[in-house]
């Protein structure tokens, strides 16, 4: 196309919007006129374009005085676009030419790899097949579409698309010969979408269809045509079309027999085990959500079956058609007489399988369809496919479950729903094998799409689009983007939303009503909240029964774990939400699922005053997730009473469990500007304040339980959003008892005794003796000396304690009264009991912290392996939790042990950053603000602390040492 060296990159493409690269780079192309000057000279193709050819494409109508001055002003602007590369665009004689390799024009490069592949395809089909479908990827879209209305370039654009339409031909006939039919179906049905008169795409599509197994609708396809072509032209088709036709009748007389258009991933085990079952069973119905696999599986069971057919329903709307639908699949041509008669006659003379796949539309027609077969054909054994069972006495159900997600600690590779993933992907963008973080991320996309093979099959087909990256970033909008992707597919298939919305069809419209609104609930719902929605929802029918619908109908998954849960997919879940949005129906789900969530942490905190604490313990852990969804959703409706009663009452929540994400939730609220003026304001300030403790910030922890006591409750009667508070303590008295516990314990760490003593008897006559504020009172008299003092105090509230966690805390103050006392065997004995006491509650802070006291207990019994092996624990646990108020407590015990050990490096390292640390509780024998020396950072007192264990559980340490 040129003479000679070019002296810069540079590319220009047509086959699509107008595009100009310089040096790999895209360059903007301003203006009309400009641009279509561009395409002309490309178009040209290294041929010289005549100023007269220019300006009268340019100004068709006339050109004016000045338009051969502007025509050389748009090439001057051109050049300049073109940067390094602007002496390719040379004036020679009256005209102009660019200068442009074969592939520096996508048009040329295109017609190149036709013609090459042409040459080849004979002899080397599969590589004819890789040419063309380099040179079909060269079409980015609508052809230079704001170019059109210039004569020269619309002419140029109609040879172009001829072009493109012979490579898309030569593509798909290649594609069959070469054994690759299944990655051309998407392009053949676009060809034939796109001109459907047009018979040599008509053809092409209906054989690659008939190459794939699809012989049904390739005939489909073809008897469409015909139809079509006499509406419209009066014409009937060549011979070509009754060839194939023949051709593909013989084909499809088989299909199950057909090699799989694709490699089933991850289901041997399904398939086997269905092998197994129809060994014994006559009727075995496979389940589950859409999606899922079902049909795959039962193709493949059919395939290696010796004598098997394949019923397809899908396309069946009407029940009527069934029994024609089978007579189709026995090759059956039934000219009068009873069709499904004519069927179980011919069935009832041989053994085999018959698969009927996709039941669920027309469940009544194949209930009665099934039964007659199963009566009159005691040799056929049926697979039935269908998002829901048939609800016949004779079957034998096995629900399919999505592919395996990848495990911790193992090879994600190896997990069926990455393998998938894999397998697809390398169609749609061959390459070398993934890195170690492209594992994670196709890891991550798969866990997001619940390991469903449609949803990871769309999602690896979207990488012709997104980087892996890109994919994952856009997964939230996963019912859309998963989508758009084969034309070879089912209608209900083509995307995530048409699978869900086939299902969501077939349920009645209390049982739609159901479903939309348990889809706010992100982690499920027990048995008794989904019946509580459905009576809130009223309803024409018995709740019970509804939910029973949507798990039958693969809509809602049922887990019989110990307690019974009712959960969806993520995908499923996300089309709920959207249509509870559409329906107008969302605000009413939120306000629903922020009652469900105040009353639950109601009743969780009247649970821990009781012997029941375990199980509310138990219901709030399962709950967490739907909690945290209802409190996002409480905080973005500015539902502050909504809010408030969540965190008073999850008071004990925040002082005793390791749910560091409620504490956050309090802090939240405390910084709300909306609190002040609330009545319970105060309550709010007095659990902000034990979750910042918890953190080992005493000011802000002290500055907030003041703010607190300051603010106090100001009044119940009356007030908005009263009953979220009812039941808590300090709810009807003017000061928060929370507020001085959290003072308590902020003067016990800094060591002031008498302090602690009087808040904590204060807070005790407001909370009653049954609380832990006489436990702290005893500590701190302890602490300061006076052993039996501290007993009374303790026993006083051991007396009244109820719940586990209160009486945990009763035998851990006791253990520590014993344990300064000297008295350890009876101190190990209290600690082992607050243990086992906060564990069997759930209070996960009151196990570590009652931990630490008996590690001291062993460690000076000399029981050294035992004493580390639970530090090793515990500073984990703490570590784990952001308390670095007990952490500091947890490791100067340790560094005492170590010095014992003779390790004294870490021991001091420990000592003195705890010394200086700010949420390090007070010690005796501390070091004074003056004798402070530069410390390492808290990780790295953690490394030398855990460093310090595992060196000293070595082998060579004893436990008597």
């Amino acid at each position: 196309m040129t003479d000679g060296p070019l002296p810069a990159s540079l590319r220009v493409e047509v086959l699509g919007p107008l595009r100009l690269l310089v040096g790999g780079a895209p360059v903007d192309v301003p203006g009309g006129r400009r641009r279509a000057v561009l395409a002309l000279l490309a178009l040209a193709e290294g041929r010289i374009v005549t100023v007269d050819r220019l300006v009268d494409a340019l100004w068709p109508s006339g050109v004016p005085a000045s338009g051969r001055q502007a025509l050389h002003n748009h090439v001057s602007r051109l050049r300049g676009h073109l940067g390094p590369a602007a002496s390719r665009l040379q004036r020679h004689h009256d005209g102009y030419r660019l200068g442009l390799e074969r592939d520096e024009l996508d048009l040329a490069q295109a017609r190149a790899l036709l013609a090459l592949a042409q040459a080849s395809a004979e002899r080397d089909p599969g590589g004819a097949f890789l040419l063309l479908r380099e040179a079909h990827a060269l079409w980015r879209g609508p052809l230079l579409a704001d170019l059109t209305d210039v004569e020269p370039v619309a002419a140029a654009v109609e040879e172009c698309e001829q072009l493109g339409r012979e490579v898309t031909d030569a593509l798909i006939a290649t594609a069959v010969s070469a054994g690759r039919a299944e990655e051309v179906v998407g392009p053949a049905a676009a060809s034939a979408a796109a001109d459907p008169l047009r018979e040599p795409a008509v053809l092409l599509y209906m054989r690659a269809l008939a190459a794939t197994g699809e012989a049904p609708r390739a005939l489909r396809a073809g008897r469409a045509y015909r139809r079509r072509l006499v509406e419209e032209t009066g014409l009937d088709p060549s011979p070509a079309l009754d060839d194939l036709e023949k051709d593909i009748v013989g084909v499809g007389s088989a299909p199950v027999s057909a090699p799989p258009v694709t490699v089933l991933i991850g289901r041997e085990p399904e398939v086997a085990a269905l092998h197994r079952l129809l060994a014994t069973e006559r009727l075995v119905t496979l389940v589950g959500p859409g999606g899922v696999g079902k049909t795959r599986v039962a193709v493949e069971v059919a395939r290696q079956s010796s004598t098997a057919t394949v019923l397809a329903l899908a396309p069946v709307t009407d029940p009527a058609a069934i029994a024609h639908a089978l007579a189709a699949a026995l090759h059956l041509n039934v000219d009068r007489g009873d069709v499904l008669t004519a069927c179980v006659s011919v069935l009832g003379e041989r053994t085999g399988l018959l698969v009927i796949d996709n039941c669920e539309h027309l469940l009544d027609g194949v209930r009665d369809t099934v039964d007659v077969i199963l009566s009159c054909c005691p040799g056929t054994t049926l697979l039935a496919t269908s998002r829901e069972p048939l609800g016949l006495t004779p079957e034998h159900v096995r629900r399919l479950t999505p592919l395996g997600l990848p495990r911790p600690g193992r090879d994600p590779a190896q997990a069926p729903s990455v393998a998938l993933f894999l397998e697809r992907a390398r169609r749609v963008r061959p390459g070398p094998h993934p890195t170690a973080r492209e594992l994670r991320t196709i890891a991550d996309i798969v866990r997001r799409v619940d390991g469903m093979p449609l949803a990871i099959e769309l999602a690896a087909g979207r990488l012709s689009t997104f980087s892996l990256d890109d994919l994952s970033g856009r997964l939230d909008r996963s019912l859309d983007l998963l989508g758009g992707g084969s034309t070879s597919a089912e209608c209900r298939h083509r995307t995530l939303r048409a699978t869900v919305e086939w299902s969501y069809r077939l349920l009645a419209q209390d049982e739609r009503r159901l479903f939309r609104h348990l889809s706010v609930f992100t982690d499920g719902v027990d048995l008794d909240t989904a019946e509580r929605v459905a009576t809130d929802l009223d309803l024409t029918g018995d709740p019970g029964s509804a939910l029973a619908r949507l798990v039958d109908a693969s809509m809602i998954n049922a887990a019989f774990d110990g307690t019974t849960r009712y959960r969806m997919l993520e995908t499923l879940r996300a089309f709920g939400l959207d249509r509870l949005a559409a329906d107008g129906e969302d605000r009413a789900a939120a306000e629903r699922m922020a009652r469900w969530a105040v009353e639950l942490t109601a009743r969780f905190h009247a649970a821990t005053q009781t012997r029941r604490e375990a199980d509310a313990d138990a219901e709030l852990r399962r709950e967490l997730p739907n909690l945290r969804t209802a409190w996002r959703l409480i905080r973005d409706s500015g539902s502050l009473d909504d809010a408030v009663a969540m965190v008073v009452a999850l008071y004990d929540a925040i002082a005793y469990r390791d749910l560091v994400e409620i504490r956050n939730w309090a802090e939240e609220l405390a910084d709300d500007p909306a609190l002040d003026g609330h009545p319970h304001a105060g309550l709010v300030l007095g659990a902000a304040a034990e979750a910042v403790y918890h953190r080992g910030d005493y000011v802000r922890a002290e500055r907030l339980a003041r703010a607190g006591l300051k603010k106090g409750v100001e009044g119940v009667e009356g007030a908005e959003g009263a009953e979220g508070a009812e039941g808590v303590e300090g709810a009807e008295g003017r000061t928060p008892w929370q507020c001085l516990m959290v003072l308590s314990v902020a003067e016990l760490a800094r060591g002031a005794h008498d302090a602690v003593v009087r808040h904590s008897l204060a807070a005790a006559e407001l909370a009653g003796p049954h609380r832990e504020s006489l436990g702290i009172a005893a500590l701190a008299t302890a602490y300061a000396g006076d052993p039996d003092a501290a007993r009374a105090l303790n026993d006083r509230g051991r007396a009244h304690a109820v719940s586990p966690s209160m009486r945990a805390w009763g035998s851990y103050v006791a253990g520590e009264i014993e344990n300064l006392a000297g008295h350890g065997e009876l101190a190990e004995r209290h600690y082992v009991e607050a243990v086992d006491l906060a564990r069997s509650g759930g209070a996960t802070f009151l196990v570590g912290v009652a931990t630490v006291g008996l590690l001291s207990v062993r460690a000076a019994q000399g029981r050294i392996r035992e004493a580390l092996e639970g530090y090793r624990d515990v500073v984990g646990y703490f570590a784990r939790t952001g308390n670095w108020t007990h952490l500091w407590t947890t490791l100067r015990n340790l560094a005492e042990l170590l010095r014992r050990l003779g390790d004294d490096e870490p021991a001091a390292l420990i000592d003195a950053a705890a010394d200086q640390a700010p949420d390090a509780p007070a010690a005796a024998g501390s070091a004074p603000a003056t004798a402070r020396r530069p410390v390492p950072g808290r990780t790295a007192v953690l490394d030398a602390a855990r460093q310090a264990i595992e060196r000293n559980l070595g082998p060579e340490r004893r436990n008597t040492r």
